[in-house]
């Protein structure tokens, strides 16, 4: 920060985008700044003190170990290289102590392998040294803000503790050890702000594991905003994400907010961001670098906003990296904690666990309340534990509504009740001629008294899904391939999907599945 920094006048949080702290507020709030630069150093106290925060100073690493290890602050600030203690100690100690302190780094000698490690480790942000007073500002204003959205989140989340009992607002079902890993990983990441990567092949559960990461996360009181970027032609997504100004493009007819202000202060969920172009991943960089957001036709910052981000891909990102659709900067900007959700065959304990969930969730959406629920027999349960599952999670919700509907209350459930029909052993082929075979070899038995026309538009719809799941395998899990195999507009092929429960509509709301994405 230049010697004339402290001479600058201090932006207003309504200035930049964030609401305005009162005096009560900031007088609450705790900072430590750690570095062997004293003019440095005094001048960002300086700034702070005069706009009302507590603060305290250590020049030298031990000093501020002792500070830390005796004291909790809700912001640190700390130079990575310092002389006696290495930065990335002091980062892991402040942690430590008090998981919840954001950690802002800075550094005169920024690179990406130094700032990916130190996101990496936790640190909220890092800051490049030099640095002008206002940008000091607009960080510390995001900061700020995240701590008070914490602790509003922590009181209402003891509220509700209180009125309800400890629960799981988001609930995830699975006892194999491989799922309960990722479930693990994602409740240690979920208190702090840390950008997540979820991978994982498509209907496995990755979007209920944002869900969850957000219910339990500080932000959980402010809005997790979903949005999948395949499903979005590149202009609509960018104005979506970013919103527009009036007359941008034919049909903007007034200013537009996006999606990444309407998420402020809580959770942007990108779903399939290997589809995203490259000029709008480089947009969305510039926001998680610096909180600004410049609307689509602007030529000024509209808005600063404070958002967790939330991606997720059925693809290879690293592939994607290597063959240079996704940016490699923005892939570790997003990759500080990578989650694996494994697919569903892997995860056998899980079947008859959920398919009991899926059983009596749907009996209560479709039937009477009053009446007995069907109960799944020996048979169905062997038919469902030995079927590949290719559709994953989703496909099992799926075939259990579909028996739920069709069935009798109390009945229980045979294995030739399952509409996928002869259950095909975990690790059967899928390819065309497989699944062409298997339609083909398929006994059709009907009711006496269907209709020529229902018993076709029930066969076709069967042919449908069929196809379609075994099209998303061939491409690997790729719609955009997908659909160029089938020789159809992926808006074709993804209405399709939704229509057989492969592919859920983007939507901001939890699923009432416990592990449907």
């Amino acid at each position: 920060m230049p010697n004339a920094a402290s001479h600058v006048a201090a932006p207003t949080p309504e200035v930049i985008g964030l609401p305005a702290f009162t005096p009560q507020v900031k007088a609450t709030i705790r900072f430590l700044i750690v570095d062997d630069e004293r003019t440095l150093r005094e001048s960002c106290a300086s700034l702070l003190q005069i706009d009302g925060y507590q603060v305290s100073v250590a020049s030298r690493g031990q000093e501020a170990l002792e500070l830390l290890r005796h004291r909790r602050f809700d912001i640190v600030l700390l130079d990575l290289y310092m002389s006696d203690v290495p930065g990335y100690q002091l980062l892991k100690t402040a942690l430590e102590t008090s998981p919840e302190t954001i950690v802002i780094v800075m550094t005169g000698n920024p690179s990406v392998a130094s700032s990916v490690e130190a996101l990496r480790l936790g640190a909220w942000d890092y800051l490049p040294k030099p640095f002008s007073a206002t940008h000091f500002q607009i960080l510390i204003g995001r900061a700020v803000h995240t701590v008070s959205v914490a602790r509003e989140s922590k009181e209402q989340q003891a509220e509700f503790a209180r009125d309800n009992g400890n629960s799981d607002r988001v609930q995830v079902l699975g006892i194999s050890p491989v799922f309960r890993g990722a479930i693990d990983l994602a409740r240690r990441v979920a208190p702090t702000d840390a950008s997540v990567f979820i991978t994982g092949p498509s209907g496995s559960g990755k979007e209920l594991i944002a869900q969850f990461i957000h219910a339990h996360s500080r932000r959980s009181s402010k809005p997790l905003v979903a949005v999948n970027c395949a499903a979005l032609p590149e202009a609509l997504l960018e104005s979506e994400m970013f919103g527009h100004c009036k007359g941008a493009f034919t049909g903007a007819v007034r200013d537009k907010a996006g999606l990444l202000e309407t998420a402020n202060g809580g959770t942007l969920f990108l779903d399939e961001l290997l589809e995203m172009s490259k000029p709008t991943q480089a947009k969305l960089l510039r926001v998680i670098q610096d909180g600004v957001v410049r609307r689509v036709g602007s030529e000024t910052t509209d808005a600063v906003v404070n958002v967790r981000f939330i991606a997720a891909t059925n693809g290879d990102p690293e592939e994607s990296v290597k063959s240079g659709g996704l940016r490699e900067d923005l892939y570790y900007r997003l990759r500080v904690v990578p989650i694996f959700v494994p697919r569903l065959a892997q995860r056998p304990e899980d079947i008859p666990l959920l398919a009991n969930h899926f059983l009596n969730y749907y009996w209560q959406e479709h039937r009477d309340h009053k009446s007995a629920v069907p109960k799944l027999g020996e048979g169905a349960l062997r038919a469902l534990r030995s079927y590949s599952w290719p559709g994953n999670v989703r496909e099992l919700q799926n075939v259990i509504e579909h028996t739920v509907v069709l069935m009798d209350p109390g009945a229980d459930v045979r294995a030739e009740d399952l509409p996928f029909g002869h259950a095909q052993p975990s690790g059967a082929g899928t390819g065309a001629l497989g699944v062409a075979d298997e339609v083909a070899s398929t006994t059709v038995t009907m009711p006496v008294e269907e209709t020529y026309h229902v018993a076709r538009e029930r066969l076709l719809a069967e042919f449908e899904r069929r196809y379609l799941t075994w099209l998303v395998a061939q491409a690997g899990n790729n719609i955009s391939r997908a659909a160029r195999i089938a020789a159809v507009d992926r808006t074709t092929l993804y209405r399709l999907m939704e229509r057989h429960g492969l592919q859920r509509a983007v939507s901001s709301s939890p699923s009432p599945s416990p592990d449907d994405e």
